[in-house]
C-alpha cells in the first residue's frame, strides 16, 4: 500500500520559517471579493493598511499555504496527486493573527483514517511565533483507492443543521476573475485559471479554490453575525461537498446560537448545488 499509517504518523515534524506583511493579507482579503464597495468602511478593514484587520482564515495561505504538497510526500506517504481531494479545512485559533508577523509552522500527518474506498490523511501545521502559538490548522484530504486495509474509519464529522429557517442568508457574487487574484495568494495549480488543464480534470472551465469559498464564506459571517470582528472567532472548519464557477454566487445561510453559527453554503445559479457542509464557526 502506498500509505503507511504507522510510518506517516511516527514521522519527525517538519519546521519551516514564514513571514508575512500588509501587502499579502490585502492580496488575499481581495482575492476573497473584498472591497466592495471600496470605500465602504466595513471593506476598508479587509483593504486598506491604516485600518486593517486580519481575517482568520489567512493562516491557510500565510507563508504561500501550510504546506499540503509537502505533507503528501512524507514518509510512508507515496500517492498519485491525480487522486488527491482536498475533503475538508480546520482552522483554531489561539490568538489574533497580526498584519505583520513571522513564525514557524510545524508540520506533520495527525493522522491516517481508512473510508473503505479512499484514505484520509490529516495533515496538521501549528504556527508560534516569539509570544506563542498563534494558530492549529488541520487539512483533510483525500486520496482515492488508498483505502480498504482494515485502519480506524476516524470520526464522523457530520453536522445535522438546525430544523428551522436561518437566521441570516447573504449572497455573495463570485467574480469572474476571482480565481485568477486568489490564486496570486500561493496556490497556483492550473485547475483554477487554464480551460485546457480544467478538461482535462473533467470540467468544462476553470474551478474556484475551494479555500477561497471557505474564506468567503468565514467574512460572510464576520460581517453579518459577529459586528465585524475578526478577533472573536474561536476556530473554523468545514467539509468541502461541491465546486464553484468564476462567475457565480454563493448563498450563505447561517444558524446561531450557544458561541457558535452553523453555516450551509450552497451555489445559487445551479439550484442550490452544494458547496460546504458540516460548516461551524465558533466565536466569542
Amino acid at each position: 500500500m502506498p500509505i503507511d499509517a504507522a510510518k506517516a504518523v511516527a514521522a519527525e515534524p517538519r519546521s519551516a520559517e514564514i513571514v508575512w506583511d500588509h501587502k499579502d493579507v490585502q492580496l488575499y482579503h481581495l482575492g476573497l471579493g473584498a472591497g466592495i464597495p471600496a470605500t465602504d468602511p466595513d471593506e476598508l478593514r479587509y483593504t486598506l493598511e491604516s485600518k486593517l484587520h486580519v481575517l482568520p482564515s489567512f493562516a491557510t495561505v500565510a507563508g504561500a499555504g501550510m504546506g499540503i504538497v509537502g505533507g503528501l510526500s512524507a514518509p510512508g506517504v507515496d500517492v498519485n496527486l491525480a487522486a488527491v481531494l482536498h475533503g475538508g479545512q480546520a482552522i483554531t485559533l489561539h490568538r489574533p493573527i497580526p498584519v505583520k508577523g513571522r513564525a514557524v509552522t510545524t508540520s506533520r500527518v495527525a493522522a491516517v483514517h481508512d473510508k473503505g474506498k479512499a484514505a484520509v490523511l490529516v495533515l496538521r501545521a501549528e504556527a508560534a511565533d516569539d509570544d506563542g502559538p498563534l494558530w492549529t490548522s488541520d487539512a483533510q484530504i483525500f486520496v482515492r483507492g488508498e483505502g480498504g486495509w482494515g485502519g480506524d474509519r476516524g470520526p464522523s464529522e457530520r453536522v445535522e443543521l438546525p430544523d428551522r429557517a436561518p437566521d441570516r442568508t447573504v449572497e455573495r457574487a463570485v467574480r469572474e476573475d476571482q480565481a485568477l487574484l486568489y490564486r496570486l495568494s500561493g496556490d497556483w495549480n492550473p485547475l483554477h485559471a487554464d480551460p485546457e488543464f480544467a478538461k482535462l480534470a473533467g470540467f468544462d472551465r476553470p474551478i474556484l479554490h475551494g479555500l477561497c469559498s471557505y474564506g468567503m464564506t468565514l467574512k460572510a459571517v464576520v460581517d453579518t453575525v459577529l459586528g465585524g470582528d475578526v478577533t472573536r472567532v474561536r476556530s473554523y472548519r468545514t467539509r468541502f461537498t461541491g465546486v464553484v464557477f468564476p462567475g457565480e454566487t454563493l448563498r450563505v445561510r447561517m444558524w446561531t446560537g450557544d458561541g457558535r453559527v452553523q453555516v450551509s453554503v450552497t451555489a445559487v445559479e445551479r439550484e442550490d448545488a452544494p458547496v460546504l457542509a458540516d460548516t461551524i464557526v465558533e466565536h466569542s
